[in-house]
């Protein structure tokens, strides 16, 4: 039995080289070793990954032809275990001593590459494993133990099940081992995992758009702490800090170091830099490009002026001798303004949906010319059909004559009236 077809790995894109059992697969284990000539025959050392992030060590006493890929099957207590070669050779030996394995005595043996009769058992076993995790659920819930049971991963063979739960303290769970032996006719083994080992198992994608580190690649859990958001310069806010663990993210250590050195070269917060005219305040600092921004008021940002951490330096040394330079920019120096403002670079309402013209609803209407400066007067003189309803007279089209009047029956039109006045006129004097 292909083992695309068990986990849903064709769907997703994965060929069967490189993926494993589990509908979670971790495929970022690369071996650089591999080019090497007879590098499977320097240890027979065999890493074999088995659900999510759960990984072994074994001998390959058989010296089987084992490639990254492999679906084997292992030894277990008891019974055998079926899991996914992951790393051969050289590289594997020196995983395993990463692990921190006290003896070789932990190191189990394979047994072969698995049968399709194996393949059928492991596929019977992963599919009791969802209804076993809601059960187990609501016996924990009825004994009253304070306890999360987060995943639970039957052996290859079906003989044995291991229950993965979350607690704040220690947990008496005797009583519960009984009980779920009972009901699941299995070998019971509990084992106490971390928030962040949950999200390792659980898997999902991070707010950067890639797969957990916790479940792609990341086996050791370093602290993480506060100050490495203080060092890079973060806003503390939980909910931007705190990961789908709720814990801090782990990614938070990968720059820090760097930040560490690079704000060494900058100056204190508490450093004023005095000139000629006033006195400057640290308002904020761009870390890896060593660029610190001063304002001339402590609390507001009034006259900013952004200088590189160099001649921030070498104003203090100035400082202390007693001199003041007669600005913060070196001698023929312009400072060039770094701030951006995004929202004058485009208009705004370019994302707002353009509203459609209405089209007249009778296509024989005349379209009305731009109005004059008179006829304008006149509209405002006369009065609207809106104003006056029942005097409104309706609109005739275009070649359209009027029924109810006749040809005689039009009235004259009325003589222009003269609008000049009698003071306007010329007045007549007695003089000739």
């Amino acid at each position: 039995m292909d083992l695309e077809y068990i986990d849903g790995c064709r769907g997703r894109g994965l060929s069967r080289k490189g993926c494993n059992i589990g509908h979670y697969c971790q495929l970022n284990t690369y071996d650089y070793l591999a080019d090497i000539p007879n590098n499977d025959q320097l240890t027979d050392i065999v890493e074999v990954q088995f659900k999510n992030t759960r990984k072994g060590y074994y001998h390959n006493i058989n010296n089987l032809s084992l490639d990254k890929g492999d679906i084997v099957a292992v030894e277990a207590n008891p019974g055998h275990d079926i899991g996914t070669v992951t790393l051969t050779g050289k590289l594997a030996l020196l995983q395993m001593k990463k692990a921190n394995l006290k003896s070789m005595d932990e190191v189990r043996n394979i047994y072969r590459k698995a049968k399709p009769v194996d393949m059928e058992k492991y596929a019977e076993a992963k599919e009791r494993e969802h209804d076993t995790m809601i059960r187990s659920r609501q016996i924990a819930k009825d004994l009253g133990l304070e306890m999360k049971i987060g995943d639970v991963e039957y052996q290859g063979d079906g003989n044995k099940a291991i229950f993965y739960y979350i607690a704040d303290g220690r947990v008496d769970y005797r009583q519960l081992i009984k009980v779920l032996a009972e009901a699941f006719r299995v070998r019971i083994e509990m084992k106490q995992i971390g928030a962040r080992q949950e999200a390792g198992r659980i898997g999902g994608f991070g707010p950067c758009g890639r797969e957990l580190c916790c479940a792609s690649w990341m086996k050791s859990f370093v602290s993480v702490n506060t100050g490495a958001a203080r060092f890079q310069d973060l806003s503390l806010n939980p909910q931007k800090l705190a990961g789908q663990c709720a814990k801090l993210k782990c990614c938070m250590n990968y720059e820090v170091d760097q930040y560490v050195e690079a704000g060494r070269k900058l100056p204190s917060r508490e450093m004023v830099l005095q000139t000629q005219d006033a006195e400057f305040y640290l308002f904020k600092a761009d870390i890896l490009s060593g660029m610190v921004t001063y304002s001339s008021d402590r609390r507001l940002a009034a006259n900013l002026t952004t200088i590189t951490a160099e001649r921030a330096m070498a104003i203090i040394a100035m400082n202390k001798e007693g001199e003041k330079p007669a600005s913060l920019q070196a001698e023929g120096v312009v400072q060039e303004s770094g701030v951006v403002d995004l929202a004058t670079q485009d208009d705004m309402n370019r994302f707002d949906k353009k509203k459609k013209k209405k089209k007249n609803k009778s296509k024989g209407e005349n379209r009305q010319a731009a109005p004059s400066a008179d006829s304008a007067q006149n509209e405002k003189e006369t009065p609207s059909a809106e104003e006056h309803p029942n005097t409104a007279q309706p609109r005739r089209q275009k070649g359209q004559r009027n029924g109810n009047r006749k040809d005689g029956d039009r009235k004259p039109r009325r003589e222009r009236k003269d609008n000049t006045s009698q003071n306007d006129k010329p007045q007549e004097t007695g003089q000739a």
